[in-house]
Order: structure tokens, then sequence, then C-alpha cells
């Protein structure tokens, strides 16, 4: 099950009866819980089984390494299986400097 479109959504217990329980993942702790105690039904919860192999840990979902660049320089030294990520700090003008240097070395953006 290491595909992420297979990967079940995991949400927190009884999150769905409760508009004040935020859906975001807790652990169950209750002696009772048939979450815990993991009967049929009652929701999934994380596991070893649902990580995804070693070699694509930490890439981006296109399939590149993301590097992070905040000017013309650190385009410098890229390989073909990484991919540019422009830092939210970046202002206009070295956006587009940026841009166009990546576009001539024909690397990608991934937020041009």
């Amino acid at each position: 099950m290491t595909n992420p479109k297979t990967k079940p959504r995991f949400h927190r217990q009884v999150s769905h009866s409760y508009r004040r329980l935020q859906k975001a993942w807790r652990k169950p702790r209750g002696s009772q819980s048939k979450m815990r105690k993991a009967k049929i039904g009652k929701g999934r919860m994380p596991a070893v089984g649902y990580g995804a192999p070693k070699n694509l840990r930490g890439l981006h979902p296109s399939g590149y390494e993301e590097v992070l660049v905040h000017n013309v320089g650190g385009l410098d030294g890229m390989n073909e299986k990484q991919a540019v990520r422009i830092a939210a700090s970046v202002g206009g003008k070295k956006r587009a400097e940026i841009l166009k240097t990546a576009q001539e070395k024909k690397i990608k953006v991934l937020n041009p």
C-alpha cells in the first residue's frame, strides 16, 4: 500500500460526530477505543505499511528533488533530477531573472 492514491485519510476518532473536534489526526488512547483496537469499519490508523519506498521519500509529487532558490546563483550545479522552488521572499524582478535563467538551462521550476 505504498501508492499515495490508495492511502486512506487518517482522521481523528469520532471527529465526524462533533463540530468542535477537528479532522486532524490524534492517536486514540481510550482503553475501550474501537479504533485503537483496529476494529473493522472504525477508521484506519497510521502504520509502517503506509510508508513510501526509501528512494521516493522526500520527493516532490512530480518525481523531482526540490531545491529552494533565493537568487540566480542557486541555479548553478543543478542536475536533471532536481527542480527549483523559488523562495517566497524573492521579489518580482529577481523572480523574473531566475525564471529566465532556468528556462535557458532547461531546469524545471515548481512555482513559476
